[in-house]
């Protein structure tokens, strides 16, 4: 039981650098996974995003993402010239443009998705899932007191 203010605070220090070594372990074993299919975070975090939802404007990709709208452009343009999106007038609004896969690009991440997941899985596989939905909701509780409580 803690006691004190004092203890409160180590306590929860320790916690913030557990949830900060255990994010970077896990974050670096994705990356290393990303970077094996030859792609970078963003180029495939936009690929996964469309993939799993469909046809975006760079605009929502910006937001989903928390990315400048700038770097979405540039790195949407490279996709494009790899096949692997393209870009069609939006529906409803000829100002806005979405970005969707290609028959190449969806065969491309058909392909190579599964493994990405499985690598996620093999990472996680220390906790049970009822450790995992336990974690889920103290993980949510966490970041919504850290919202609460911007300085």
């Amino acid at each position: 039981m803690i006691e004190s203010e004092a203890n409160r605070q180590e306590l929860d220090l320790r916690l913030f650098r557990v949830i900060r070594n255990m994010s970077t372990a896990l974050f670096e074993n994705i990356k290393r996974d990303i970077d094996s299919h030859g792609l970078g975070v963003e180029t495939f975090q936009i690929l996964e995003l469309i993939y799993s939802t469909g046809a975006q404007t760079i605009q929502k990709i910006s937001e989903g993402l928390s990315i400048p709208s700038g770097s979405i452009t540039y790195v949407v343009d490279k996709l494009e010239n790899k096949n692997l999106v393209k870009r069609t007038p939006a529906l409803g609004d000829r100002r806005k443009t979405d970005v969707t896969l290609t028959d190449e690009g969806r065969a491309y991440f058909d392909e190579i998705f599964p493994k990405h997941a499985q690598t996620i899985s093999n990472n996680l596989s220390s906790v049970t899932d009822a450790e995992k939905l336990l974690l889920i909701d103290l993980l949510k509780k966490i970041g919504y007191g850290a919202l609460e409580n911007r300085p």
